[in-house]
C-alpha cells in the first residue's frame, strides 16, 4: 500500500486537489483510500441517534453499519491521538492512501499553495516536500504544478509511487 500527502495551509486547496486526484487515480483503475487529519474537535454522529447514546453511555467503540456502509467510531477519552503510522494499519489494502494534513510526519508530500492566502511555502523548509502544486509560480529546486492540472500532479504521484 503506497502513501502520499497533501499539505497546506488552511484556503490552499488541499481538499479540492485530493478530490480530484481520488476521481483520477479512480478513473485510472486504481483503489484508493484517504485519511484527513483534522485540527479541532468533530463528530460524525448526532445527538439522540441510537449511536451517540452507546458512546455517550461508555462504549469505547461502536461500529454503525448499514447495507452501504460502516463506520467505526473510537473514542480516545484521555489517550493519545493515534499515530498516522497505527491508522494506516486499520485500512483495507488498497493500491494508495493520500493523506490530507500531517505536516509533520515523514512521508512524502505535494504542498497545495495559493498565492492570495499570503502564506510562505512550507517546502522551502520540509525536505518531504516532493513537489509543490500552486495558482503562483514559486521558484524552487523541486516540480512545481499547475494547482488544477490534477492529470500532472497524478502523473508525478503515480511515478513517485510507483503505482
Amino acid at each position: 500500500m503506497k502513501i502520499y500527502g497533501i499539505i497546506g495551509w488552511k484556503n490552499s486547496g488541499k481538499t479540492g486537489l485530493i478530490e480530484r486526484l481520488i476521481a483520477e487515480f479512480t478513473e485510472r483503475g486504481f483503489s484508493v483510500s484517504t485519511i484527513k487529519h483534522a485540527h479541532h474537535s468533530f463528530d460524525v454522529d448526532h445527538p439522540g441517534k441510537d449511536s451517540f447514546r452507546h458512546r455517550d453511555g461508555g462504549a469505547k467503540e461502536v461500529l454503525l453499519v448499514s447495507r452501504n456502509r460502516f463506520a467505526l467510531m473510537h473514542e480516545l477519552h484521555e489517550e493519545e491521538e493515534p499515530t498516522l503510522a497505527s491508522l494506516l494499519t486499520k485500512l483495507s489494502r488498497v493500491d494508495l492512501v493520500l493523506i490530507e494534513g500531517y505536516k509533520r510526519d515523514r512521508h512524502p508530500k505535494i504542498e497545495a499553495h495559493r498565492k492570495e492566502t499570503g502564506n510562505d511555502l512550507i517546502a522551502f523548509t520540509d525536505d518531504t516536500v516532493c513537489a509543490v502544486a500552486s495558482n503562483d509560480n514559486p521558484s524552487l529546486d523541486k516540480p512545481v504544478f499547475d494547482l488544477d492540472d490534477t492529470n500532472s500532479i497524478a502523473d508525478f504521484i503515480q511515478a513517485e509511487t510507483g503505482i
